[in-house]
């Protein structure tokens, strides 16, 4: 699995590409420089960037943060699903209120860091599986009643209707939630597939930027 290629458009379902067209998962990978690199403690460099990053996130900034154009724009994604934003917070609105709450952007280890960066630099969220969960290309559809959430033999059943993120068999991720706990990266994890979620008024550009930051970040670390 080359890490050279450019990041690829996910499929969609046919009721996803009908009820919402410009809904798009973004795909892109990264290869460790050993195993379990994700969840080792982060190089100096990325955690002096995350000091960097709570010092540009202060009061009216970190107030403000929902009326600038890309977070605005999933905030009204959010209403078109269904999700009141002031209630299930869009990602980058939570990365900024833990902030406030804890103080600063604080270092979780590697692959939570290098997450955050780009959430924060771009307001575009990506996530992270271990590749060797993910078999054939991601995508997004609509769950079907008790499939499961992952592989895992206690996997718990999803409802009917939920928007997730799958692969050719299984729901990998529901849309802006959690992830499968199998499918996670882990201690033998050597190579992550990426994805980050468009929607309408978020640039490719700023899309291609966040997930090129965390491919960056993750391959480069020792």
């Amino acid at each position: 699995m080359s890490t050279e290629q450019a990041p690829r458009i996910g499929w969609r379902a046919p009721e996803i590409e009908e009820e919402l067209p410009q809904l798009r998962i973004v795909v892109s990978h990264a290869r460790l420089s050993r195993a379990g690199a994700a969840k080792r403690g982060s190089p100096p460099g990325v955690e002096r960037r995350l000091h960097d990053l709570s010092n540009r996130y202060r009061g009216a900034r970190a107030v403000g943060v929902r009326r600038e154009p890309v977070p605005s724009a999933y905030r009204v994604f959010y209403r078109q699903i269904g999700l009141d934003p002031e209630v299930a917070r869009t990602p980058i609105e939570e990365a900024v209120l833990e902030r406030m709450l804890r103080g600063g952007f604080l270092s979780e280890g590697l692959l939570q860091d290098v997450l955050l960066i780009a959430l924060v630099d771009t307001g575009v969220p990506v996530w992270a599986l271990d590749a060797q969960a993910v078999h054939g290309e991601l995508g997004v559809r609509l769950s079907r009643e008790g499939e499961p959430l992952g592989r895992a033999s206690d996997a718990w059943s999803l409802p009917s209707g939920r928007l997730v993120v799958a692969d050719d068999t299984v729901a990998l991720g529901l849309l802006f939630g959690e992830l499968a706990e199998d499918c996670e990266p882990g201690a033998r994890t050597r190579e992550l597939t990426l994805f980050a979620v468009q929607v309408a008024g978020v640039p490719m550009l700023y899309v291609e930027e966040a997930l090129w930051s965390c491919r960056h970040g993750l391959e480069r670390a020792r």
